[in-house]
């Protein structure tokens, strides 16, 4: 952890990211890439984040060999970066789940829908390269509904957290069943992984699914095939 200083010293005084992370080790609160966090920060530890992500950033292009003092296309890159991270593809682990209001079933509504596809924009946690792709959900109600956007609001909430796909299909699945109270539940995530299409093999032609089946898509296998059959049709 680089120091309040402004240049690379020997400094041990403790800083703000290091009380963050004391606090949630001593409430043994974890805090993994693709964890929310959210209830244990103030708005001045975001901003102290976000100070701290800079000026480690900067430390970055500096190992690169960038000259971060002269170069003008690389002077405010620090700065810019710690805000995309803080403030935007990672929001997900620093902002609360988006409000969802739930309506009664009226009409007693006992068919299943699907909505989909849901623009999907994340970051694996392991080279910290893009994935981008579609996600699909079925829902089969049960005494509640929610609107449809929300169901956007909420994928992009999970989704924006660096992770592994297998993870995010299962937090999806986890915020909409927490949200709907549905009978049912299913989920699925088709995309690209710049990790593999950007650099490794560079393959562009493989993409990856993951699928979640929950309650009533789980134990009726003739749900679960209109599902399938639903969103073949909504590609």
């Amino acid at each position: 952890m680089v120091c309040k200083c402004e240049s690379m010293c020997s400094c041990d005084e403790p800083t703000h990211i290091d009380k963050i992370i004391r606090d949630l080790t001593d409430q043994e609160v974890r805090f993994y890439s693709n964890d929310n966090i959210s209830d244990h920060l103030y708005a001045t530890d975001i901003n102290e984040i976000r100070k701290a992500v800079e000026l480690n950033m900067r430390e970055v292009l500096r190992c690169l060999i960038i000259d971060v003092d002269n170069d003008h296309n690389a002077q405010d890159t620090a700065k810019r970066v710690a805000k995309m991270f803080v403030d935007e593809i990672f929001y997900g682990r620093y902002q609360p789940a988006p409000k969802v209001t739930a309506f009664p079933n009226a009409s007693n509504y006992d068919q299943i829908y699907v909505t989909g596809p849901i623009t999907v924009r994340s970051m694996c946690a392991h080279h910290m390269m893009p994935i981008k792709g579609k996600a699909y959900i079925g829902v089969y109600p049960g005494n509640n509904v929610i609107g449809l956007s929300k169901f956007n609001r909420l994928v992009d909430w999970v989704c924006s957290r660096p992770q592994i796909q297998e993870e995010m299909t299962e937090q999806i699945a986890d915020v909409i069943e927490g949200s709907t109270n549905a009978k049912g539940i299913a989920v699925v995530v088709q995309a690209e992984h710049f990790c593999m299409t950007h650099r490794g093999v560079k393959e562009h032609e493989s993409d990856m699914s993951t699928s979640v089946m929950r309650g009533s898509f789980r134990d009726d296998k003739s749900l679960k095939q209109e599902f399938f059959n639903i969103m073949a049709r909504m590609k």
